[in-house]
Parts: C-alpha cells; sequence; structure tokens
C-alpha cells in the first residue's frame, strides 16, 4: 500500500514522454501523503462493485436529492446528506487500506491498467451500459475505481506512518480520507486530473464524496 518509487519513476516517464499539461511538481511535493510504501494484511471483505447510484441512495434515502445528475444510474454525490445516509445504511465504509486493495486489484502499478498515462475513457459515472460498465472492472470485477471521489472509514492523516499493518481504519477527529475523483472534473482542463485516478492517490474530505459500502463475508 502506498506510492512507491517505481510508481514515481514511471509518473515521471509519463511527464517525460507524454508531456504534461501542468508542472508535476506539486504532485511529487505531495507524494509524501501517501508514502512510506507499507505491507498490509487483509482479511476477505465484500465491497460494491460501483459506488451508490442515485437509485440505490434513494432506496436508503427516499428524500435524496441530486444536484450533480438527472440519472438514475449515475453515481450519487453525498454531501450534508452523509451522515444521514451513514446512518441509514446497513453497511460500513472500506478502511483506505480495503479501497487500495480493492483498486489495486493485485497490481502495483499506477492503475490496474498498468505504468501508462490514464485516460478519460477509464472514467465511468453511469452504470446503465452493462457493456461499458464491464470494461471499467478492474481484475477484481470492481468498475470506475478512482472515478469518483469515494469517502473512506480513515480520519485524513497525511502519511502512513504508525498505521496499522492491517485494514482497521485510523480513527479520530477531522475529516475522512477520499480516493479517486477524476470523474467528479470530467471533462478534463487539461489540469493533470488523471493522477486521481492512480491507485495510491489520496486526499482529505472536503466537500461531497461518492460511497462504495463494503460488508464482512457470511460466515454461514
Amino acid at each position: 500500500m502506498g506510492l512507491s518509487d517505481a510508481e514515481l519513476d514511471a509518473v515521471r516517464a509519463i511527464e517525460r514522454v507524454d508531456g504534461a499539461d501542468d508542472d508535476l511538481e506539486a504532485f511529487f511535493v505531495g507524494a509524501v501523503r501517501a508514502r512510506p510504501v507499507r505491507k498490509v494484511r487483509v482479511e476477505p471483505f465484500l465491497i460494491a462493485r460501483h459506488p451508490l447510484t442515485v437509485a440505490q441512495a434513494r432506496h436508503w434515502l427516499p428524500e435524496y436529492e441530486d444536484s450533480f445528475t438527472e440519472s438514475d444510474s449515475s453515481t450519487a454525490r453525498f454531501e450534508d446528506d452523509l451522515n444521514d445516509l451513514l446512518g441509514t445504511l446497513p453497511f460500513r465504509l472500506p478502511s483506505e487500506a480495503e479501497w487500495e486493495y480493492a483498486a489495486r486489484a493485485g497490481t502495483t502499478t499506477l492503475t490496474f491498467r498498468g505504468d501508462g498515462r490514464p485516460d478519460e475513457d477509464q472514467v465511468l459515472d453511469d452504470f446503465a451500459d452493462e457493456e461499458r460498465t464491464a470494461a471499467a472492472e478492474n481484475g477484481f470485477g470492481l468498475a470506475a475505481m478512482g472515478s469518483a471521489n469515494e469517502i473512506c472509514a480513515d480520519v485524513w492523516i497525511p502519511h502512513f506512518t504508525d498505521a496499522p499493518m492491517d485494514t482497521r481504519p485510523r480513527t479520530g477527529d477531522g475529516p475522512r480520507v477520499v480516493r479517486g475523483g477524476a470523474g467528479d472534473l470530467s471533462p478534463w482542463q487539461g489540469c493533470d486530473e488523471w493522477l486521481l485516478l492512480l491507485s495510491a492517490t489520496r486526499y482529505e474530505f472536503h466537500s461531497f464524496t461518492a460511497v462504495r459500502p463494503v460488508a464482512p463475508v457470511p460466515t454461514s
């Protein structure tokens, strides 16, 4: 878990070969937030194939109103109603370690597709089209990892120092960790939004977020 030296080198290679739209200096300065790399013991868990859609959100919150999209099959975003959802939803948020494990799907590259520069065709926000949804799946069958900013159970701490060696979330006061978010800036404006698709990209929750529920594996 975390942003490795090899991944940092891969971003530098993209910058040299493809040419970055903007200066990536801020990314490299902020890379410490996703370091040091560490090994994490992951127990089996269930995670949703994609973030909750508008229709799914309304199943748990009938009064849910979405200001981002009119499609029931699109990713639902939560702001002031996030706590209401979490109080009603019979599932939990993924820990940050679980989210990254799910996003990587057994890979150690920038995204599950490798170390190449991600394109906007990797972003998916609507799940009505089964063919498009399947095309956006990683090796674990999870779609659109990194597209929406997805909130995790962990409280934001800018690095992994002294983090648990298992998937327990770090607790405390303050904003939670968010992963992903490249689709929330679509259509891309040339500000290196592709960096939000990287499996290790992390930042703190500010305003709105998507939710990808997690549940324990049934024991019987």
